[in-house]
């Protein structure tokens, strides 16, 4: 009865999912948009041609300046470095005066 059950649970699911992918291959062109399948193609071809043109300028995003990922990364952990600092110290502190202070 349980495998009975699952796998109409199964069959529901997968009837769900399957015909999204399928139309997920489909071109689809944007209410807005008025641009056809060829154009589009053009348009790709173009931006593949201007990455060969000039192959040592990357992706354009900065990963080692300030506002890119790693110096964003390095910000964040030290800020966040400092505030994990400060609660030890703090903590350490407080264990100090506990030990220091007579028991009641």
């Amino acid at each position: 009865m349980k495998k009975l059950a699952y796998g109409m649970l199964l069959a529901v699911l997968l009837s769900v999912a399957l015909p999204q992918l399928a139309f997920a291959q489909q071109y689809v062109q944007y209410p807005g948009s008025t641009m056809t399948l060829e154009q589009d193609l053009e348009l790709a071809k173009k931006k593949v041609e201007l990455v060969r043109e000039h192959p040592g300028d990357g992706s354009g995003t900065p990963y080692l300046d300030v506002n890119g990922v790693v110096g964003a990364s390095i910000i964040s952990g030290a800020i966040f470095g400092g505030i994990f600092v400060t609660f030890v110290v703090r903590a350490k502190q407080y264990e100090g005066i506990q030990k220091a202070r007579p028991a009641l």
